[in-house]
């Protein structure tokens, strides 16, 4: 079935100053969240203080960050980026219980997940963010691990950022992880939130209009049937269920933000491929990565 509350257009879910927030008062959501805003010059946002730890993302530009709580205080400038095809950012995690203030011009997101236990407030800067090229041939994407368990000693949160370049597919083989099977897969929410370009060094007259694809589906007797369009700003949850590909159209980059987490006691992305199609993985061993990756920043 397709489920409306799964699926989120930019502006839809808008709050006090932020763009759009997801959280637990989306039936059938609990394990994880995410609020976007864009903030001009001089304007600010408050994060209250909540049992909730938080990554703090710039999407396209640069922010200061003045937080408080039983993980730290302090004030963290985060320089980040003319857009999220530019590279890694700066990042900071927030533990939970702090309050934060957050200031600049830009867009840029926070992603959250509800636990009582505190981790301290770290910052990571974009020279540290482990960048992953993964896949080949039309499967090579682009993977920014700043909040994944081998980079963040974080409590539930894993969170990384994926550049696709125009044409290829990510999120491919279609998987899942919505069952606790331990050391094999982990029963964890999934956020994607989306941005598209024209691709880097293509000209394109004013009317074009970036798009993406967006696809999950039933893997057991749980109803679940999404395929969507997805532009800059669009929000896609996976509660459960096979999902992907995930697919930059020819002409357009695609990005997309991921929030994982969950109720097992373990903080680890283990996946199950979807049978049907997880034999593609081999095929990659004969391809080559695509020339396009990495995507770093221009004039850097």
């Amino acid at each position: 079935m397709t489920n409306d509350s799964w699926f989120i257009p930019r502006g839809s879910r808008s709050e006090d100053g932020w763009t759009d927030v997801v959280d637990g008062r989306i039936a059938g959501w609990a394990h994880t969240g995410l609020r976007t805003a864009t903030l001009e010059d001089g304007r600010e946002l408050r994060l209250q203080a909540a049992a909730v730890e938080r990554i703090v993302v710039p999407l396209a530009g640069s922010f200061d960050v003045t937080y408080a709580g039983a993980a730290g205080d302090g004030s963290q400038r985060l320089e980040g980026r003319a857009s999220v095809f530019d590279g890694p950012t700066d990042v900071l995690y927030l533990g939970s219980g702090s309050s934060a203030t957050i200031t600049g011009t830009g867009r840029f997101a926070v992603a959250e997940v509800p636990t009582d236990q505190v981790a301290a407030s770290t910052y990571i800067p974009r020279q540290a963010v482990p960048v992953e090229l993964r896949g080949a041939g039309q499967s090579s994407r682009q993977v920014h691990n700043f909040g994944t368990p081998a980079a963040l000693d974080a409590v539930k949160a894993i969170v990384c950022e994926v550049i696709t370049p125009a044409g290829n597919w990510s999120s491919y083989p279609p998987h899942k992880h919505d069952t606790t099977v331990p050391g094999q897969e982990s029963d964890l929410e999934e956020i994607y939130y989306y941005e598209s370009d024209v691709a880097r060094g293509v000209d394109a007259p004013d009317a074009a209009e970036p798009f993406a694809l967006h696809r999950t589906y039933a893997s057991d007797d749980r109803p679940i049937d999404e395929f969507r369009q997805v532009r800059t700003g669009d929000i896609a949850l996976v509660p459960y269920g096979w999902h992907g590909p995930a697919v930059a159209a020819p002409g357009y980059d695609m990005y997309y933000l991921n929030v994982m987490a969950g109720p097992d006691p373990e903080r680890v992305w283990n996946i199950t491929d979807d049978p049907a199609h997880g034999w593609v993985r081999s095929v990659w061993a004969s391809e080559q990565l695509d020339p396009r990756l990495p995507y770093e920043r221009e004039n850097a």
